[in-house]
């Protein structure tokens, strides 16, 4: 499956892709990179890390694996922290490595400059098979949708699908239920979409639900702990 994606800069600086079929874009165009790291690193991994520090490997999935940006962060984070993660994404259309090879994000900030390499690594892993990239991080990509794809019990959850109104089929109880269902007592779910309904979605489900500052050029976003 292929789709047909633009390259474009962000507020901040750090490469995005644009849809022209969704009019849509992979991440916030007020910043990439400030959008991710703030989400799902700075809101979602560390603070649930702060919670479990005596649990490893920590567990991730992430819904979208798109241009790598929050799979990266979280290799880099897990070698700086010296921490094992098993990493598991799904992704059904897999972006050219032409286009790849050009993301910016290893000139964004100073601290991320010397793991450039771990981006392109991330896309050239074969898909469908769950291997060690580096000494502290063990990813498993798959080339399928969430509706195929069979989770493992997860601590941290990296809900980066498109919004609500470009991908419903995504953001329905449902397929919310099976990413819950997954997720181990602890865990949290973490995402920059703060619609009502998903977050009323999330509480019927039985997660706890926290309405958080959001990055640059959004007030909110979403992040619901199992417990």
């Amino acid at each position: 499956m292929e789709r047909k994606v633009k390259l474009i800069t962000t507020e901040d600086g750090s490469h995005s892709l644009f849809v022209p079929e969704l009019n849509e874009t992979y991440h916030s165009f007020h910043g990439a990179f400030r959008e991710s790291y703030h989400v799902f690193i700075l809101y979602g991994l560390e603070v649930w890390h702060a919670k479990n520090r005596t649990t490893v490997p920590i567990r991730v999935f992430e819904m979208g694996f798109g241009t790598g940006l929050n799979a990266w962060m979280a290799q880099i984070w897990a070698e700086q922290n010296l921490i094992p993660m098993l990493y598991h994404t799904v992704e059904p259309f897999p972006i050219e490595k032409e286009i790849y090879e050009q993301l910016n994000y290893a000139e964004i900030d100073e601290g991320f400059s010397h793991y450039g390499h771990f981006l392109e690594m991330l896309h050239a892993a074969p898909w469908g098979i769950g291997e060690p990239l580096t000494p502290y991080f063990n990813m498993k990509k798959e080339k399928i949708t969430l509706e195929e794809v069979q989770l493992y019990p997860s601590d941290v959850i990296f809900y980066d699908a498109f919004a609500p109104n470009k991908q419903p089929e995504l953001w329905t109880k449902e397929m919310l239920e099976k990413v819950v269902e997954s997720m181990k007592a602890g865990a949290v779910f973490v995402t920059y979409c703060a619609k009502g309904q998903v977050k009323r979605d999330l509480a019927d489900l039985g997660l706890h639900v926290e309405t958080i500052p959001g990055p640059p050029g959004k007030k909110e976003m979403t992040r619901a702990w199992k417990f």
